[in-house]
């Protein structure tokens, strides 16, 4: 007896399979990120539509649960396409799309994660998508297991004027106790710690940074795997020309 399932998803990935098919990749809420192929995913009908951004209403099924399947698929909302006249939008979603691709694991539903990543493309270009994606991260690093600890200091135990993270244990670190430490600590901004304050372009960048050491760390380089080439141009263009 077949199995099937049908779900709205994010296209992640699309890998052309043959002359005329592609194997798709979504992040769905409730299959997690999950593949199958589309039949003529190729071709110039479904292109369009099978670009890494867009949300989608899709229908899966296979013979057996651990097959690859098929996807049916249509398109709901084409995000890619919108991103298209803005360069960092559009650098953001191929960000996202490149971070759940490759840390996810497959057919595990994360439902914090797809609704948060929802929100984001809802808001690509409008004030707050920035600090809002470095937040998206932090819950990627929370629901794979190594979510970083910033309610209180690593070494006192006080809660105020938390400035800094310790690279190795993930804990926050206050401004009097990093001492002579400080150069080796994360700066920690003072948006991701609910403060309410409007971030500055460093303070998402300092975000970028501190959630990029701690993917490499225990994601990465465990498999010998570098940071998504799309989350480097992102950073990249934030950051700014090299001074």
């Amino acid at each position: 007896m077949a199995v099937s399932w049908e779900d709205e998803g994010i296209v992640l990935s699309v890998r052309r399979f043959g002359e005329h098919d592609a194997i798709v990749s979504l992040l769905t809420p409730t299959q997690g990120r999950h593949m199958g192929l589309v039949k003529g995913g190729s071709g110039k009908t479904k292109r369009s539509a099978l670009q890494s951004g867009n949300v989608v209403k899709a229908w899966w099924r296979a013979r057996l649960e651990d097959q690859l399947g098929n996807y049916t698929i249509e398109i709901i909302h084409n995000f890619a396409a919108e991103a298209m006249s803005d360069p960092l939008s559009l650098a953001g979603l191929s960000s996202l799309c490149a971070m759940a691709e490759t840390t996810l694991p497959e057919r595990e539903a994360h439902s914090e994660v797809h609704r948060l990543a929802m929100s984001l493309l809802a808001n690509l270009g409008e004030p707050g998508w920035a600090p809002a994606y470095v937040q998206w991260e932090m819950c990627l690093l929370r629901d794979m297991g190594y979510g970083l600890d910033l309610e209180s200091c690593a070494s006192t135990g006080v809660s105020d004027n938390l400035t800094f993270v310790s690279p190795r244990s993930g804990r926050a670190v206050s401004e009097d106790a990093a001492g002579p430490y400080r150069d080796r600590l994360l700066t920690l901004p003072a948006f991701l710690k609910g403060e309410g304050v409007t971030p500055t372009t460093e303070d998402i960048v300092a975000g970028l940074k501190l959630t990029e050491h701690f993917f490499d760390v225990n994601v990465f380089a465990p498999h010998r795997r570098e940071m998504p080439a799309a989350r480097a141009r992102f950073l990249a263009m934030l950051s700014g020309p090299a001074k």
